[in-house]
């Protein structure tokens, strides 16, 4: 007789098990993890303060599954440490607001560039026929094991309509305000960018993507011309909650797909180094960084960098 939804099968359960021994060795985590003073848990914690900021130890204790004593031991430590800088919400005088500081932040990059060459090992180590395979069944694997209430959001990517552009412009200025601490003078930019694309819209050759996430907006990218040849990726945004969807990725690949069938031979796109998470998508894409130049603007000292894409 077939198991009932709420049984499983002794077999099933033994599969698991043997996975996950054989993954959490291959992977390293039985030992040091990326051969640091770090836990497993500590580098979880520094990734979601890099890539999330600000966040609550409220947030962290339910979006980790962790002990919030646990936690809170672990947020001590980083603070000691310099890591960690806490500020009072202004939404709720109760709740601390937690942000890495610069010597977080450059505690955590090697950690992240670390994990990033394992992981170009692991797959460097499979033949290349193999590794779409792989990564396939990877991304199976954790969309069937992704929890019910995530899956089943319902995701779109639209065309621009009135009212978007200033909404786009209106998110980098906030977003990067709060989580990188940019002045005003990169929503002007960024203002300067959407202005252009409104003005000079050539629908032949340019296109604009909004997703939104159960009806709401949270996110957006767009394609510019830059030459006949050449077209240029601008404005790729989400919000902090529309993070871990996999949007980033869906709306750069718009992008791809589109410039290929306009005959485009090249995708360049401006970026900084500190957008650990965009630089990621694109790298994982195929873009090469071409060119990083360190400059001072929106009151910091920055790295600017160029990538591109052949088609």
């Amino acid at each position: 007789m077939p198991s009932s939804p709420g049984r499983v099968a002794r077999s099933h359960v033994k599969a698991v098990r043997a996975f996950n021994r054989f993954y959490t060795q291959r992977i390293g985590i039985l030992r040091r993890y990326l051969d640091s003073d770090f836990t497993l848990t500590e580098v979880r914690v520094l990734y979601e303060l890099a890539h999330r900021p600000p966040l609550t130890a409220r947030e962290l204790v339910r979006d980790l599954e962790l002990d919030p004593g646990y936690l809170s031991r672990i947020l001590r430590r980083f603070e000691h440490a310099g890591w960690l800088a806490r500020e009072t919400a202004a939404h709720d005088a109760r709740q601390n607001l937690l942000r890495l500081t610069e010597a977080g932040y450059a505690t955590f990059a090697p950690l992240q560039q670390k994990s990033r060459d394992e992981a170009a090992a692991l797959l460097a180590a499979r033949p290349p026929a193999a590794r779409p395979r792989l990564i396939e069944a990877m991304q199976t694997v954790h969309r069937l094991l992704e929890a019910p209430a995530a899956a089943g959001r319902r995701i779109v990517l639209r065309d621009p309509r009135p009212g978007d552009l200033g909404w786009v412009v209106q998110l980098h200025g906030e977003l990067y305000a709060r989580e990188y601490g940019f002045d005003a003078q990169f929503e002007a930019l960024v203002a300067d960018v959407a202005a252009k694309y409104l003005r000079d819209f050539d629908p032949a050759w340019e296109k604009g993507w909004i997703a939104e996430v159960d009806g709401e907006r949270a996110g957006s990218v767009f394609l510019v011309r830059k030459s006949a040849t050449v077209a240029k990726l601008r404005l790729l945004v989400l919000l902090p909650q529309a993070r871990g969807l996999g949007l980033g990725g869906r709306l750069t690949d718009e992008c791809i797909a589109f410039a290929r069938a306009r005959g485009y031979r090249k995708v360049v796109l401006w970026t900084q180094s500190i957008l650990t998470a965009a630089r990621h998508i694109y790298a994982s894409r195929g873009f090469v960084l071409k060119e990083s130049q360190p400059y001072t603007a929106f009151g910091h000292a920055l790295v600017a960098e160029t990538w591109e894409l052949k088609l």
